[in-house]
């Protein structure tokens, strides 16, 4: 089974190649991983003592970003080597300052695993949530290297569970210890025989109560908000957004909207500004320089990307994207953590911090126009309903947080 794995990841690599030339995302996906070897021969010397983590994409990397700064405090005299496997994670944090090098992880073949390994020699492997790349496993297993995966989620329909997973199975035999998110996962690893398990929680939970000790404040956002009952549209995909502005376009001027949408290309941006009669201004606009009286606009476009977590500290109400297509909802954490009321789609089930919230009422899942203007009328015009939903939300993320700390004392 390995032998046919390594002939798919060959022949996978050499398809991404072609799609490069008519993707820009693959073209980056190819393009990045080019310059892997050289930025870790310029940054890791063979003397340096190293950790690795692993994030899937964005999503990962702020997942795991708590254990990061941790481990980074508990073994200073460690250089810290954080990888990612999709672009969108990549380009957004190449630059980030809690690693000392950053980079894409080849693609697993086993002489790609070989050359990264022993280019980083690590003393401790973080995986965060999932990706089981059995070529890197195995590598490290050989060389003794302890090997963790922290907020991992199983599910009964993965592979590992089935009467065929037995490769699948192999690859997480190559762990010392899971981290897992819930007693669900905890039971399914104890079903195929694995006991070096803890429930941890989910360090998410970490990286956003910690948000609220840092300054979140943007003048700008604040001159917008004028004091107004503010509507924070985060994430929004053409399907939210398509539901939403006939709704703001009918919506009382004194309350103002906010929209970050989760693709940011020109063109997008501009069809989204024109199918909106309010006033409306861009953040691109704002950077201009120009003398703009923020506060006579009545929708602000959030064309840029990193700020979305500050300006959620000024919502008064939150409404997060994904939940109305196939793609995933985004993370609601985020507006929780600042006590703000939550609208979501009804595509949420895989995610267990939706469903406690909407459980707990703390946030509304609309399936449909009728429903999600239903929910906006009444967060709008009763401030107790949202301040209720508000106090549920922010205690829910503040009863979960933890997992990092169970995490180190383990280490």
């Amino acid at each position: 089974m390995l032998f046919l794995y390594n002939l798919i990841v060959v022949f996978t690599s050499q398809v991404v190649k072609l799609l490069a030339i008519f993707s820009p995302k693959m073209k980056l996906f190819v393009e990045g991983r080019k310059e892997v070897f050289t930025i870790l021969q310029n940054k890791i010397a063979a003397t340096d003592k190293t950790i690795w983590f692993h994030a899937a994409s964005l999503g990962e990397y702020e997942q795991g970003l708590p254990v990061i700064e941790k481990i980074k405090i508990k073994f200073p005299n460690h250089k810290i080597v954080v990888t990612f496997f999709s672009p969108s994670g990549y380009e957004v944090r190449k630059n980030n300052t809690v690693a000392d090098a950053t980079v894409y992880l080849p693609l697993d073949t086993k002489s790609n695993a070989k050359r990264f390994i022993q280019a980083i020699h690590p003393e401790l492997v973080f995986f965060i949530k999932y990706e089981y790349w059995p070529n890197y496993l195995n590598e490290l297993q050989k060389l003794n290297v302890k090997t963790y995966l922290i907020s991992g989620i199983f599910r009964e329909n993965q592979a590992f569970f089935k009467g065929y997973g037995g490769f699948y199975r192999n690859a997480l035999k190559t762990f010392d210890y899971f981290f897992v998110q819930n007693e669900s996962s905890k039971k399914l690893l104890q079903s195929i025989g694995f006991n070096n398990v803890k429930i941890s929680g989910d360090t998410r939970f970490d990286r956003v109560v910690s948000i609220l000790e840092r300054d979140n404040s943007l003048d700008f956002i604040e001159q917008f908000k004028d004091n107004k009952t503010t509507i924070v549209i985060g994430s929004s995909w053409p399907k939210d957004e398509n539901l939403l502005v006939n709704y703001i376009n009918n919506a009382p001027d004194n309350v103002k909207f906010i929209i970050a949408p989760h693709n940011i290309k020109s063109e997008q941006i501009q069809e989204l500004k024109k199918s909106i009669t309010k006033k409306t201004i861009l953040f691109s606009e704002v950077r201009t320089g120009r003398d703009l009286s923020l506060r006579e606009y009545n929708v602000f476009i959030v064309d840029t990307i990193g700020i979305l977590t500050k300006i959620y500290s000024y919502a008064d109400i939150a409404y997060v994207g994904g939940g109305f297509g196939t793609a995933g909802l985004h993370n609601i954490l985020e507006p929780a953590t600042f006590g703000v009321p939550i609208i979501i789609g009804p595509n949420y089930s895989n995610f267990a911090e939706a469903i406690a919230l909407v459980h707990q009422e703390g946030c509304v899942s609309a399936s449909n126009s009728d429903e999600l203007y239903e929910a906006l009328d009444n967060l709008i015009s009763n401030e107790d309903i949202r301040h209720e939903k508000g106090h549920i939300c922010a205690t829910f993320v503040q009863m979960n947080k933890g997992a990092t700390e169970i995490i180190l004392k383990h280490l």
